[in-house]
């Protein structure tokens, strides 16, 4: 009976969606998909740290706040001893120390990232035929063209790159040349004016990577991808802090396990204004990212549960699922909101197209076309007033409406310290609207830690105004807040639309962050022979943490930590060619002639490939006995590991070495590359082989 009566008010509420009506501005609306905004964001998912947010077309920094949305012209910088991941549902993107990005583009087939200076380790799990992911650094784009774990290093100074490719495949282009890189590869570009590239075989992980990779574990082994879209983004933080449930009328449903009593969505967080969305909610808790922009809340014995959309449908950002109350005349001035309910049709506030309005609602929910094309044509097309014919279900829940005063809401304050209590009789006497007809300051854009512009750490002068090669065009700088509040004012609770907004920005204004790179051509990199311009990276490695060895000796630096070499299984242990001549500092040493290189396949390799054949050098110190293991990589710092045995150097499991049809990452992971050996002390005579030292213990992955 209880299932019946639920069934029959959720439908009994589309029916009524279908005749309701509501007040919106007179702003022209979008009715193609020009005017549409993006469907995904990055998520900022976690900090380590002192990192520091500038908001898109604003010159201040401020602290950076979990969970908070980025996207096209947001920057982000690690400081010092710090780290940082965003999340972008197919991807992730994971900071260094001394680290600053900046999104030149993002929207549902461009992820374009400037990286001045720094680390980052990056991993694509899916790639769609028409997908751009292009890394932008002073000296060249790379871009990547096949699911994979990437790893790029731009040097203090900017005239080195670095770009590691453990599995997938890529392209690195800049001043008309191009480079491609295979698994199990490293390239090292040198020079800003012309271009020099040195590829080698990828050495062992170092601190950074392992924290890298125990923080990809957590999206492969979550529980909760059984219940929704892979491309939900932050869905694995639901793990730790609740557990889901089957219910008869609901299916899958998460509910909440650490929250207070009375606890209600929506409630702990704060308001920011986000281009081209507008006002967007951020929340505090750790997991509250993919239940407040995806999916519908519901009461079920008076606890709440989130229910995400269909798991087969591809899910659609959307800034805050709610319906708000008030906002205007009464209401004490005060600004309300609940969250919307399973089957209800959400309205949004910025222009959008039919497509878009009924993508965003079958993405999140399970509701008919036809209701939500009704809802459209009357709420967008037509701008009819009040909602007035339409039963939430979430609005008479005790507790599920909250309200703040204008000020507060339109400031970016906390609204658990400023929500103000309403009683039933005063949210039954004010009707429902779609949007809020409040203007945003400048503190909704800088978001809740907007008190401490000025006050946190930022890029260096040198770093924030380098420019970056890119392969593709991004579109124009972001558009500061200053010039936009006029039209924001005119038209209180809206984003200002794109052609509007184009009128706002200089004409003819070039992205001044960028150079973009000339057509290029196939190149052939030299292998363990660096030009003899190379450059010496100045201080510790990017991404080392203190207490790590460093990779090579620095001016001011300590020298390296050696340790001896380690004897190999006799079953395993193979002849080594001679060693290698003497190379420049900070590169790898030379790869033996005629020896296969690890993930190549067996055919001939391409143009930009090196030849095999080159005669052996010299050696510069007679041959001492090592074990079988691959050169390290350059200004790495090598991971603490554990003692044992030298390994065989291999290649690693396949990987696809080209692109193809298949642009999903394989399931399987691979293998991990053979430890670099120790360099060896210069001896008239082999030394003898130490025993293995004491068991280290790794450094924790997080």
């Amino acid at each position: 009976m209880n299932k019946t009566l639920k069934g029959m008010c959720f439908w009994g509420a589309l029916l009524g969606l279908a005749s309701m009506t509501i007040t919106l501005p007179t702003r022209g609306v979008a009715q193609d998909d020009g005017d549409d905004p993006p469907t995904r964001v990055a998520r900022l998912g976690y900090l380590e740290g002192s990192v520091s947010f500038e908001p898109a077309g604003e010159t201040d920094w401020v602290g950076a706040v979990p969970n908070r949305p980025m996207t096209t012209g947001d920057q982000l910088w690690t400081d010092r001893d710090s780290r940082a991941e965003l999340q972008l549902g197919s991807a992730a993107i994971r900071l260094s120390q001394n680290t600053g990005i900046s999104f030149l583009d993002l929207d549902d087939e461009t992820v374009q990232v400037q990286l001045s200076s720094g680390t980052i380790n990056v991993r694509v799990r899916r790639l769609g035929r028409d997908d751009d992911f292009e890394i932008d650094t002073p000296n060249l784009a790379f871009v990547i063209t096949q699911p994979g774990s990437y790893r790029i290093d731009v040097s203090e100074d900017g005239s080195d790159t670095d770009v590691t490719v453990r599995s997938g495949y890529g392209e690195a282009t800049g001043n008309g040349q191009s480079y491609s890189l295979h698994a199990g590869q490293v390239g090292f570009f040198m020079g800003t004016q012309s271009l020099e590239a040195d590829v080698e075989s990828i050495g062992d992980e170092d601190p950074f990577d392992t924290w890298a990779d125990g923080r990809d574990h957590r999206y492969d082994i979550s529980p909760s991808a059984h219940y929704l879209s892979p491309d939900v983004v932050g869905f694995q933080d639901l793990d730790d802090y609740g557990d889901w449930r089957d219910d008869d009328a609901y299916g899958h449903v998460w509910f909440p396990n650490r929250v207070d009593v009375g606890w209600a969505p929506y409630h702990t967080g704060h308001w920011a204004w986000i281009d081209p969305w507008g006002y967007t909610w951020v929340d505090d808790s750790p997991w509250g990212y993919a239940p407040f922009h995806y999916g519908r809340w519901v009461s079920v014995g008076g606890r709440w549960g989130w229910i995400a959309g269909p798991p087969e449908v591809a899910p659609v950002y959307a800034p805050a699922l709610v319906v708000f109350v008030g906002g205007g005349p009464g209401f004490g001035g005060n600004v309300g909101w609940f969250p919307l309910g399973p089957r209800e049709v959400y309205v949004p506030t910025y222009p959008v197209s039919r497509t878009y309005m009924t993508q965003i609602n079958v993405s999140n929910t399970t509701v008919n076309t036809t209701v939500v094309t009704n809802v459209y044509n009357t709420t967008i097309i037509n701008k009819t007033t009040t909602i007035t014919n339409v039963t939430y279900a979430n609005r008479t829940v005790p507790g599920a409406v909250t309200a703040v005063p204008q000020n507060a809401f339109a400031s970016a304050q906390p609204v658990a310290k400023v929500a103000v209590r309403m009683t039933p009789q005063q949210i039954a006497a004010v009707p429902v609207a779609a949007h809020v007809a409040v203007a945003p300051t400048r503190e909704a854009v800088m978001g809740s830690k907007a008190s401490t512009a000025g006050h946190v750490a930022a890029p260096p002068a040198a770093v924030a105004s380098r420019q970056v090669v890119a392969k593709k065009t991004p579109p124009p700088p972001p558009v500061p807040f200053a010039k936009k509040q006029e039209a924001l004012a005119a038209h209180p609770g809206q984003p200002v639309p794109r052609k509007e907004l184009a009128s706002l920005r200089p004409p003819a204004a070039a992205h001044p962050a960028v150079r973009v790179a000339p057509p290029a051509k196939a190149a052939t990199p030299t292998t363990g022979h660096p030009p003899a311009n190379a450059a010496v990276k100045s201080g510790p490695p990017i991404g080392t943490r203190p207490g790590q060895p460093t990779s090579g000796a620095r001016p001011g630096q300590p020298a390296p930590t050696v340790r001896p070499a380690q004897p190999a299984p006799a079953a395993a242990a193979k002849p080594m060619p001679p060693a290698p001549a003497k190379q420049p500092k900070n590169r790898p040493p030379t790869a033996p002639a005629n020896h296969p290189e690890p993930n190549r396949p067996a055919a001939a390799p391409p143009d930009n490939r090196p030849a095999t054949n080159r005669p052996a050098e010299a050696p510069a110190h007679p041959p001492a006995a090592q074990p079988n293991k691959p050169a390290p990589q350059a200004n790495r710092p090598p991971a603490a590991q554990p003692s044992r045995p030298a390994e065989p150097r291999h290649a690693p499991a396949a990987e696809p070495n080209k692109p193809g049809p298949n642009r999903t990452e394989p399931s399987a992971k691979p293998a991990s590359p053979a430890h670099p050996p120790a360099p060896a002390k210069p001896a008239a005579t082999p030394p003898k082989k130490e025993p293995p030292k004491p068991d280290e213990k790794k450094p924790p992955g997080q």
